[in-house]
């Protein structure tokens, strides 16, 4: 029997589904001493938790462990890496919780509208002021989805019941995909300035850590209302505190840094704060406890990996190929243009590369959308792609070519209803070092990419590059090395310049203004 420990307060059908499959012996002790149990039980087959954290210690305390299921979306709480190294499965379950947060979200939306919190108590507390509570209607209003992953796409779905206009922001779903949910897609300054509401649904990552800054804030009308049910750290609070004292603007909040007892930090500007409930409702909980059994099940059975999101690079590819993919990849989204709706990706594996075309293009989908819960398996990444309504070609590659084991990655991009743009990169591997050779027309470079870049593409002309570098030492930026290529007309030059900290998107949006640059961005590598 293999022995399945559950220490938390998932839905029982997790203990009953793997009881009446047979082979297993389930303990499910809620709200339970994890690292006791796990010490009382060094014989567990299988862990199956919430937010419960797992840690290295927990991990060796368990010898016979091969699997870890997280009963939802993210995994941040285990330790993947150190999972892997003990031979241990961790998966996730994406999707479990999306319905429960997308009502969430149109619950704050019809709460805050109603002021329903506050009239609760006032009655409770025999008052009877109707007119103190006025509020609004969501129908005829303008909801701004920013993400439109599972969850954006369920809320946009449920809120069109309200008859509400939808305008939404995701560069990797493409305008037909969008079109057919009632959205209009457009730029997230627009967006924001807008939208009656502006809903997030977007994970936190380097991309988009403090990406609702004052900039976006300061756009919003007064009157807008901004929910946050996604993650803390895409708002920067310093900024949201500032543009609130001063703008008449209503935020709802459902998530946090950490989820503990005591002060929160946005208590102080939050209009409406839950304590993290997306995922509470007794579906989620069910449909959460019947994937993770489901998924443990296949895995032991019938050796399905499509859940395992730490599974080890396949058998003679080194690993930094990997990591090469998915740099190439995050490297030619900038390049493309980050707002442009993608509609094509292509791919082209040379050299020995070649074999593992479809465990490659799994680090390539998480570096174009930040939205993709990685798995290992290529139909669920090509089933990602689809529904974003992005096509996908992996190319045959010329072994004549001297591209020896290189990645190029192509992307193909709306600038308009008219006009498409294209974008391409290619690196390889050399001793161990991620190398960029070419990114567009502008070949042999050969430059690491790693630490913080800043990127210019601007028609050739003299002085600009000295150009560059008085801004970037006026706003306090060392540069530690640049790379000034030209493309082979002699018409453009490429600056690569890598500096010592993050250069602000203001910063590097004037500087482009200044030179006239064609494409401007920063990326942290």
């Amino acid at each position: 029997m293999k022995k399945v420990l559950i220490p938390t307060a998932l839905d029982a059908v997790a203990k009953t589904m793997l009881e009446a499959h047979g082979g297993y012996a389930v303990v499910q002790v809620p709200k339970a001493d994890l690292a006791q149990l796990v010490r009382d039980n060094p014989d567990v087959h299988a862990l199956i938790v919430r937010s419960e954290k797992i840690t290295a210690d927990i991990i060796d305390a368990a010898p016979n462990l091969k699997v870890i299921v997280r009963a939802g979306a993210g995994y941040n709480t285990i330790d993947i890496r150190h999972a892997r190294k003990k031979g241990v499965d961790v998966m996730n379950t994406p999707g479990a919780n999306s319905n429960a947060v997308a009502e969430e979200v149109v619950a704050m939306m019809l709460a805050d509208a109603r002021h329903l919190v506050a009239a609760d108590a006032s009655v409770r507390a025999g008052e009877w002021e109707k007119t103190a509570f006025m509020g609004t209607e969501l129908t005829g209003k303008i909801v701004g989805i920013v993400g439109l992953g599972y969850i954006g796409q369920l809320v946009a779905k449920r809120l069109s019941g309200f008859e509400m206009k939808m305008i939404g922001y995701d560069p990797f779903t493409s305008a037909e995909k969008a079109a057919a949910l009632g959205i209009e897609l457009t730029s997230l300054p627009e967006l924001f300035a807008q939208a009656d509401y502006v809903t997030l649904h977007i994970p936190e990552n380097e991309e988009t850590r403090g990406m609702v800054n004052r900039a976006l804030l300061s756009r919003m009308k007064p009157g807008a209302t901004l929910i946050n049910c996604a993650r803390a750290g895409v708002i920067n609070e310093a900024d949201l505190r500032e543009v609130k004292a001063t703008a008449k603007i209503r935020f709802l909040n459902d998530v946090y840094a950490k989820d503990e007892s005591g002060q929160k930090s946005v208590a102080d500007i939050a209009d409406l704060m839950l304590p993290h409930l997306g995922a509470s409702t007794r579906e989620a909980n069910r449909k959460a406890a019947e994937m993770a059994a489901q998924e443990l099940i296949d895995l032991d059975d019938r050796g399905i990996t499509s859940a395992v999101v730490n599974r080890d690079v396949p058998a003679g590819l080194d690993p930094a190929f990997g990591r090469l993919a998915n740099v190439l990849a995050r490297i030619c989204r900038r390049v493309l243009g980050p707002d442009r709706q993608l509609k094509l990706v292509e791919t082209s594996f040379y050299g020995s590369l070649k074999p593992y075309a479809k465990w490659l293009l799994t680090p390539v989908t998480t570096g174009l959308s930040a939205d993709y819960e990685p798995t290992l398996d290529h139909k669920a990444t090509l089933s990602f792609l689809a529904d974003m309504g992005v096509d996908y070609v992996d190319r045959v590659t010329d072994d004549h070519k001297a591209y020896t084991n290189s990645i190029t990655i192509d992307l193909t991009g709306n600038i308009d209803a008219e006009r498409l743009a294209r974008a391409s990169v290619r690196g390889t591997v050399e001793e161990g070092n991620l190398l960029v050779s070419r990114i567009n027309d502008f070949d042999k470079l050969y430059v690491e990419p790693a630490g913080n870049w800043v990127v210019f593409i601007y028609e050739d002309r003299p002085g600009v590059l000295g150009q560059i570098g008085a801004a970037l030492a006026a706003a306090g930026v060392n540069i530690d090395d640049v790379r000034n290529p030209h493309d082979s007309k002699g018409v453009n030059s490429l600056a690569i310049i890598k500096v010592n900290q993050p250069v602000s998107d203001e910063i590097v949006a004037q500087i482009a203004a200044d030179i006239q640059a064609r494409t401007a961005f920063h990326i942290e590598l």
